[in-house]
């Protein structure tokens, strides 16, 4: 049974993913494509900053991870790809032109009563770009949500999505886009075993092969010796538009963070930002396993 959805009840989204970055952002990609309520406008790939061991230019990285997957699942050159910032704001008043940010410019500019939802994996560069490109898309129906940021420092320092572009996250939050996030203590503890993903993804042909065994190379690579399972934190990001009450959230004034420390501080005279402190696991995790055993049925 294939569940089709009025064109006006679908989605219109864009998915900004670091796809190299770590190995959780191939599942919420895959995701994303395989949820029919979704009107899929385009994938931007993402940079995911400058560090020791990563590659020089992240965001080709990511530019290649998305085109993979896509020929995984027989879709290249049907999902509008587009390259994003090669590197972070270097401050509050300085574009990354790109064609991703354009692409967020011309989809937020159509004439369509859809509100233009897009996903971010990722820093907020190429959502800032586009609103310092062309501030009138700052007045238009777009809804950011955005894994990314914390209340303070987490095990491992600064939030890695926060850190890679302070200053975009800080002129998303005080702009007047409707916001959604998804921060560390959520998305950090969103895991999945290795039992399930052995089980239920690794046996849905050579997509699912290949979205297993990249996130055990990766894993067994880390530092962090988590060899018994794996936070999908981007994940989240896909699930709260999916089903916005399946987790528990609350209105918070927006946020701003200090572009050395990221320690955050909410104004409270700042706009309300919708901020994520649960997610239903189950739900989320049983339906990309249902869509992917689906697509992988209908390939075989």
């Amino acid at each position: 049974m294939n569940v089709t959805f009025p064109p006006e009840k679908r989605h219109r989204v864009i998915v900004n993913t670091d796809a190299k970055n770590e190995a959780d952002d191939q599942f919420a990609i895959v995701h994303a494509i395989l949820t029919s309520s979704f009107d899929l406008h385009g994938i931007i790939a993402a940079h995911f900053g400058q560090h020791p061991g990563r590659p020089e230019d992240s965001m080709a990285a990511s530019l290649d991870e998305v085109n993979l997957l896509l020929r995984l699942m027989n879709l290249e050159g049907r999902v509008r790809v587009a390259p994003g910032a090669k590197r972070a704001l270097p401050d509050e008043r300085t574009p990354q032109p790109s064609p991703g940010a354009q692409l967020i410019i011309d989809e937020a500019m159509r004439d369509d009563p859809r509100p233009l939802t897009v996903l971010f994996y990722v820093p907020l560069t190429d959502m800032t770009s586009a609103i310092l490109l062309e501030p009138l898309i700052a007045d238009r129906n777009i809804h950011a949500i955005w894994a990314g940021g914390a209340d303070g420092p987490t095990h491992y320092g600064k939030e890695f999505n926060l850190g890679n572009d302070v200053h975009a996250a800080n002129l998303v939050m005080r702009s007047k886009l409707a916001v959604s996030q998804v921060p560390y203590p959520l998305y950090g503890h969103f895991c999945v075993s290795y039992a399930e993903l052995a089980e239920k993804v690794f046996p849905q042909g050579p997509l699912g092969r290949y979205l297993v065994e990249q996130l055990s190379e990766y894993n067994a690579g880390s530092a962090k010796m988590e060899m018994e399972y794996r936070s999908l934190g981007d994940s989240p990001v896909v699930g709260v538009l999916m089903a916005p009450h399946a987790g528990k959230w609350s209105c918070q004034p927006a946020p701003q963070y200090d572009p050395e420390t990221c320690a955050m501080t909410r104004l409270e005279t700042g706009r309300p930002v919708r901020v994520y402190e649960t997610f239903d696991a189950r739900f989320l995790l049983e339906d990309f396993h249902a869509k992917l055993a689906r697509f992988a049925r209908e390939r075989s």
